[in-house]
C-alpha cells in the first residue's frame, strides 16, 4: 500500500468515525430529552407544565433528527473512504 495515499485515508477515516460518534451522542441526548426531561405529561397539567413539556419535546425531536442526519452523513462518508481504501489496495496488488 502506498504510504502517500494511506495516510490521508486513515485521517479521513478517523474524522468520519468521529462524525458518526457525534451523531450517536446527539441522538442519545435527544432520546434523553424525550424520556427523562419531557417524560409522560400529566393528565391535566397547569399551563406552565404544558409549555415546559412542549419545549422539551421540540428540543428532543430536533436533537434526535439532527443526530440521525449526522450519523447517516458520517456513515456515508465512511463508506466512501472504505471504498477508496478497497480500490487503492486493489491497485496496489496489481502494481
Amino acid at each position: 500500500m502506498n504510504k502517500k495515499t494511506s495516510k490521508p485515508l486513515s485521517l479521513h477515516k478517523r474524522v468520519f468515525e468521529s462524525i458518526i460518534l457525534a451523531g450517536v451522542i446527539i441522538f442519545g441526548i435527544g432520546i434523553y430529552y424525550v424520556v427523562v426531561k419531557a417524560g409522560i405529561p400529566y393528565q391535566d397539567p397547569p399551563l406552565e407544565l404544558q409549555i415546559e413539556y412542549i419545549v422539551y419535546e421540540k428540543i428532543a425531536t430536533e436533537l434526535a433528527a439532527i443526530g440521525i442526519q449526522i450519523l447517516i452523513l458520517g456513515g456515508l462518508l465512511r463508506g466512501v473512504v472504505w471504498l477508496a481504501e478497497k480500490r487503492s489496495r486493489r491497485h496496489a496488488k496489481k502494481d
